[in-house]
């Protein structure tokens, strides 16, 4: 594999972490509500999100997927209903900073699954590791040593800008203090993991 290679799939790997999607509308959240004590634990839960949807790929869960309509969708069910559950509960805090309880609270093994789940029960993660990974593999190389320097590279990546992102938010939780902003931030968002929950259900499989 050489250098460019790898330089190329990093590249296109942050360009699609940076773009909002489910995962880090849930890592802002966490952070808006809570603070910076978030960022860590939420950026280990991406990380494990993805390294359970990379590795399931690596060991052809994504052709399952794409062969068996029951399976895709009973994942496709599973975590339509968790992003939908997220999103009520988002939209229903109102003009609060807390979609969850304090921070002190909530202990970080649950903000750490909270991220997975939402991450790693996404089978549009699976199959898109299952589309996106091949464009750079070098078939004159050792493919397992590919795969570990593929998924260290994106894992390291996912975490950091899930770290990024928190604590961006959580900065800004200092300053935004308006209730009528974090209210309209809350309903927007959680209309968007409802939206994305419902998107899951909707997509084919193929």
């Amino acid at each position: 594999m050489s250098v460019e290679n790898w330089a190329a799939f990093a590249a296109a790997s942050a360009i699609l972490l940076m773009i909002p999607g489910p995962t880090v509308l849930l890592v802002v959240s966490y952070a808006l509500g809570q603070g910076w004590r978030t960022a860590l634990p939420m950026a280990l839960g991406v990380a494990l999100g993805d390294f359970t949807a990379m590795t399931l790929s690596m060991l052809g869960v994504g052709a399952l997927l794409a062969a068996s309509a029951a399976v895709f969708t009973t994942l496709k069910i599973v975590g339509a209903a968790y992003l939908v559950y997220l999103g009520i509960k988002l939209f229903r805090a109102g003009g609060t900073l807390r979609a969850e309880p304090r921070a002190d609270s909530v202990p970080s093994l649950k903000m750490i699954a909270h991220a997975w789940l939402v991450t790693a029960l996404n089978p549009k993660s699976i199959t898109f590791f299952v589309a996106f990974l091949p464009q750079f593999l070098d078939r004159h190389s050792p493919f397992m040593t590919q795969m570990v320097v593929f998924e260290a590279t994106f894992l390291a990546l996912a975490f950091l800008n899930a770290l990024g992102y928190a604590v961006a938010a959580s900065r800004a939780r200092a300053v935004v203090r308006n209730e009528r902003a974090i209210r309209i931030f809350n309903r927007t968002g959680g209309t968007l993991l409802v939206g994305a929950g419902i998107a899951t259900v909707a997509m084919r499989g193929s």
